[in-house]
């Protein structure tokens, strides 16, 4: 009869492809600022990931960040 494919490979699963979508980089990004990143999306991003997407989403991610702080605090004080 044949092999019987694994469920991600039988119905296309969009994370079997080439590089990392948009919402995936975001999702890592905010992860790993935070420090909960799993090693299952670590071990993704370095395999599929490419360094020019997650150093522009980091750097966004820190003035966003950092505007946030600024904004509170500006707001208390």
């Amino acid at each position: 009869m044949g092999q019987l494919a694994t469920p991600s490979k039988a119905h296309g699963n969009p994370e079997d492809k080439g590089s990392l979508s948009l919402i995936q980089v975001v999702g890592s990004v905010f992860a790993a600022g935070f420090g909960v990143q799993s090693r299952e999306n670590k071990l993704r991003d370095f395999s599929r990931g490419k360094p020019l997407h997650f150093i522009i989403a980091g750097l966004l991610f820190t003035v966003l960040f950092v505007a946030t702080l600024v904004t509170v605090v500006n707001l208390v004080i």
